[in-house]
């Protein structure tokens, strides 16, 4: 099946609640962009806010930043959900800003590199964790606690390369990490199975700031030291592209 992005959506502020952001707002009202968006690194979190230009962020201290610039997750999921709630759910629906088709989003290993388009290069850093702004925006009874069992987060990435991307474009998998954490394992050691916490050590330098830091504690607390080799398990193999930003943390938010 061709990989591609069925649509990049981009987000307009609009009040939400409950919130406890200043502004009462929020950007996750996210709807498909008719032409091509410019993307970037964003800048570090509590500044910078969507890797998208155009891209609403309403609560820097919670979203946006290099680590959550773009939120990716897959027709297959949404048309899942779909079928479970009874009701067609359109692109961008959730707050992500691509939707795509014919990859497994959830599958994807922490550190797993995308090339979108000509020039975009993308990494994985971490998993959507829902809130009540995401359940309220749903309107969907006891929607986090559904959606935290099912372990369909979808992911977040930040900008390695820049680029122009619009709805069409192909992705080609650049690089995939050996090591297990994937964007699903990850959320399920962070909620429902705290068992797998020791093992995430294994996604090193890759992982979000926040979670490697949870990641090196909780080895340590199994029994195992985190050494400076454990934390770059995630780098790239040779040839792979390199960062073209720091990174800094964004915690996994709606």
């Amino acid at each position: 099946m061709e990989r591609m992005v069925l649509s990049v959506n981009l987000g307009r502020a609009s009040a939400a609640a409950p919130t406890d952001s200043a502004s009462g707002l929020t950007g996750i009202d996210k709807r498909p962009a008719d032409g091509p968006v410019a993307v970037a690194a964003p800048g570090p979190k509590g500044v910078g806010g969507s890797g998208l230009a155009g891209d609403a962020v309403c609560d820097l201290r919670h979203h946006g930043g290099y680590d959550q610039a773009v939120y990716v997750y897959a027709r297959e999921d949404l048309d899942h959900w779909g079928r479970a709630l009874g009701r067609e759910l359109p692109g961008g629906v959730f707050g992500e800003n691509l939707t795509t088709s014919g990859i497994d989003v959830n599958d994807t290993r922490i550190g797993e590199r995308w090339r979108i388009g000509p020039d975009l290069v993308i990494e994985a850093s971490s998993c959507r964790v829902p809130c009540r702004t995401f359940a309220d925006w749903l309107g969907e009874r006891g929607w986090v606690k559904r959606f935290t069992q099912e372990a369909r987060p979808g992911g977040y990435f930040r900008v390695l390369q820049p680029g122009t991307i619009r709805a069409g474009d192909q992705v080609e998998v650049l690089y995939r990490p050996e090591h297990e954490v994937s964007v699903s394992f990850l959320f399920r050691a962070l909620t429902t199975a705290s068992e797998l916490r020791s093992r995430l050590i294994a996604a090193g330098e890759a992982l979000h700031p926040e979670e490697r830091a949870l990641a090196a504690t909780w080895a340590a607390q199994a029994g195992g030291s985190p050494s400076p080799g454990a934390l770059a398990a995630g780098a790239p193999a040779a040839g792979a592209p390199t960062a073209g930003a720091p990174t800094a943390g964004a915690a996994p938010t709606a």
